[in-house]
């Protein structure tokens, strides 16, 4: 399968920009490559989403080291703690869904929880409560003055498994929100939440990477070594675009604009289930 510049482009701005944002980067780009008649599971599609991932997590990285630096024990505990629920839950909610769900409830035991991720009803309805999550936070107006808890690290971790299966549930609208109102600051909610995605991001590639490596391993190397040259421009552009989606979203935080970013998930969810029940 040929992917051009200009794909690569488009998904770039969009895995950035949708990363970083609360409206779910992994439903955008599989909007952005169904559209472009692109495969998300094709092995070459998996390669590049991984190092635009990469790009866009060294993003955070530039963006929060100085801050994460001041980070005494206690935020380090609060740290551990929340990403070992976000392990629970999402632990959890895997069994539940492929050995209830698809093995005794539909009889399909060879089912993963990832199929979830190709469909696109489950995507717009997780993008549309994701969009009211978001938007509720933002009516409310929070105006946290507390340090982070452990209790509202809790919280956030908890949420952040829940929102692993399931493609368009943002997993920084989500937690984010859960932070702004637990009553925390809006500042230690955001470093606290991209630590924590941090963690996860990694892992959660390393698992892709494994896993299509053992399915294919010659076909995943050969991907990898032809999208040299393309990789290197995907994951430069995304840890660009990373960088401004972040200030971005900082100065929108900041001036209580965190409402239209549940608008317009609530616009895109329910515009896709139209478009699904008209075609």
């Amino acid at each position: 399968m040929q992917v051009y510049f200009w794909q690569i482009f488009i998904l770039a701005i969009i895995q950035s920009i949708a990363e970083l944002f609360p409206i779910s980067s992994s439903a955008h780009v599989i909007l952005a490559e169904k559209w472009m008649k692109l495969d998300p599971s094709a092995p070459e599609m998996i390669a590049l989403l991984i190092l635009l991932h990469t790009g866009t997590m060294s993003a955070v990285c530039i963006y929060f080291w100085k801050r994460w630096r001041k980070w005494t024990f206690h935020e380090l505990k609060i740290l551990g703690i929340a990403t070992f629920f976000t392990g629970i839950m999402g632990l959890a909610l895997k069994i539940l869904i492929e050995e209830l769900l698809f093995k005794k409830c539909l009889g399909k035991p060879f089912l993963e929880v990832e199929n979830l991720f190709k469909n696109l009803s489950l995507i717009a309805i997780a993008l549309f409560l994701s969009g009211m999550l978001v938007f509720y936070t933002g009516l409310k107006s929070p105006q946290g003055n507390k340090k982070m808890t452990l209790l509202a690290g809790i919280k956030m971790g908890l949420i952040q498994g829940l929102c692993l299966p399931f493609r368009g549930f943002s997993r920084s609208g989500a937690t984010i929100s859960v932070g702004l109102l637990s009553g925390v600051q809006r500042e230690q909610v955001e470093e606290m939440s991209f630590a924590m995605g941090f963690i996860l991001t990694p892992v959660a590639l390393l698992y892709q990477i494994l896993k299509i490596f053992k399915q294919t391993p010659e076909v995943f190397v050969q991907k990898m070594q032809e999208l040299f040259l393309t990789g290197t421009f995907a994951f430069f552009l995304s840890f660009l675009a990373g960088l401004v989606a972040l200030k971005w979203l900082s100065i929108w935080l900041k001036r209580n604009y965190w409402k239209y970013f549940g608008l317009y998930g609530i616009s895109l969810g329910a515009g896709i289930l139209i478009y699904l029940s008209l075609s």
